[in-house]
């Protein structure tokens, strides 16, 4: 559904985007990640038709957004971190706005106005000037106004800023429903939602796509957690040399009385994992000791997302840049 090739965006001699690409199909719920300065928003921008990219293209359901932005903006949905709300209009004005923005006219218009209403629970300030609204009613008249069409590409941006719990959780399943016949976008620093919500991230760093990859893959690690009664010595001596095992390494007693001990063991492939696991299993029991616990160690997202960051990052060539300008 949406195509991004070779995506490049410069401001004089930053480069903000870098040669970023990435297909995200239809009915996906996709985590854009990174930290601040690291190029979400401008991609968002460029996606969205605000802003033209240097170098690249965009495809979104077949159609080239340079070719024809205005016919393609009609098929979008975007909340931006700061939506720039006008303070005096009410929000059935606002709404209703939009919505000839979008082209909508006649009873599809009111139609798509009282679903949007509906789905974001706005209904009791539909006459209250903006400026009144809390920060959170007006995160939700962003909302309403970005799926107001029925979208194909949703683009949001921080959607549950502002919401307590309880609309935090109506709002995820807003857009889990949004989901069923649209693409989603979501740019967030709360790693839950990404949890929550996504299924597949996106990674940035310095303008780079580091990261592109479903959340169940990337949670394994190439380690398993061991616990045993095999003590550190015997454990070196017959664990270590076992075909797939890298490195073998002591945590801690799990619990002093029965003298157990926790282990953590690197693997040299992750796809071997279960004959390693078995390997090991039948070697502590022939060897007389107690296995309490042999698992993959998975990784959080916050962990994962760390990691990304603190590893080295390249810096495009000279001719790179120049080339992209």
């Amino acid at each position: 559904m949406l195509h991004v090739s070779g995506l490049t965006r410069l401001y004089g001699d930053f480069v903000a985007v870098d040669q970023v690409g990435f297909d995200i199909g239809k009915g996906e719920i996709v985590g854009l990640l990174g930290h601040n300065g690291a190029g979400k928003t401008t991609i968002m921008k460029m996606i969205s038709g605000y802003l033209e990219p240097n170098q690249g293209r965009i495809d979104i359901d077949g159609t080239d957004l340079a070719d024809d932005a205005k016919k393609v903006q009609q098929t979008l949905g975007y909340l931006p971190e700061s939506l720039p709300l006008y303070p005096e209009m009410s929000v059935a004005d606002y709404l209703d706005y939009a919505a000839e923005l979008k082209g909508l006219q006649g009873d599809n218009k009111f139609q798509e106005i009282k679903r949007a209403i509906r789905a974001t629970a706005i209904a009791d300030r539909l006459l209250s000037p903006i400026a009144t609204l809390s920060r959170g009613y007006k995160q939700r008249v962003g909302v309403a106004q970005a799926i107001l069409g029925r979208p194909k590409l949703l683009i949001l941006d921080e959607p549950t800023n502002g919401l307590d719990p309880t609309q935090t959780e109506q709002m995820r399943q807003l857009i889990r429903d949004l989901a069923q016949d649209a693409t989603v976008i979501l740019s967030t620093h709360i790693m839950q939602e990404v949890d929550a919500l996504c299924d597949r991230v996106l990674i940035l760093r310095s303008g780079r796509l580091v990261v592109d990859a479903r959340l169940d893959e990337l949670r394994h690690s190439n380690h398993l957690l061991l616990a045993t009664t095999l003590a550190p010595d015997t454990a070196a001596r017959q664990l270590r040399p076992l075909d797939g095992i890298e490195n073998l390494e002591i945590l801690s007693h799990v619990a002093e009385s029965d003298d157990a001990y926790r282990y953590r063991l690197t693997l040299s492939d992750l796809n071997a994992s279960k004959t390693i696991s078995a390997a090991l299993a039948k070697t502590i029991i022939e060897s007389g000791a107690e296995l309490y616990q042999l698992q993959p160690e998975l990784r959080d997202l916050e962990t994962l997302f760390r990691e990304v960051n603190n590893a080295p990052v390249e810096k495009p060539a000279k001719e790179e840049l120049s080339n992209a300008a």
